[in-house]
């Protein structure tokens, strides 16, 4: 989907490595299955709590709707509400670049009301990316 700025599978590695800062809120320490992209994410571990190992399906998208812009909430039609358990709303606040040569990354930082997300790719996959932009990301449990 056009609207999708990320969609892969990640593999949660770590569930606050640092201590839990907060009761409602853990950090989780993610890869994608191909290994090229890593990402930190705050998530609210009282509504959705991940654990280590586990397979997730993330998206970031511009949209709810399939095929089209979010005229009205909760949107009318076909929605993403419907496939995924956990979605937060969002605001690309930082793009910055790091390493150098072959081993040049993008790491975008994005804010969900004080949730935070750090997603380090290579420049294909963050490409969609653009600071002030308002995103949404979904999740869902991949089933083995």
């Amino acid at each position: 989907m056009d609207a999708f700025h990320f969609d892969e599978i990640i593999k949660v590695v770590k569930v606050d490595a640092d201590g839990k800062k907060y009761e409602k809120v853990s950090r989780i320490e993610a890869e994608s299955s191909d290994g090229a992209t890593s990402i930190q994410l705050d998530i609210n571990s009282e509504l959705y709590p991940m654990k280590r190992k586990e397979l997730y399906r993330m998206v970031i998208s511009t949209t709810l709707m399939e095929g089209s812009a979010v005229t009205s909430y909760p949107p009318e039609g076909k929605s993403l509400l419907d496939k995924f358990e956990y979605i937060v709303h969002g605001l690309v606040y930082k793009v910055s670049m790091e390493g150098s040569g072959a081993d040049k990354k993008v790491v975008v930082y994005v804010s969900f009301g004080g949730l935070q997300l750090m997603l380090k790719s290579d420049a294909l996959k963050t490409q969609k990316f653009k600071l002030d932009q308002k995103l949404f990301l979904l999740l869902r449990k991949m089933v083995k």
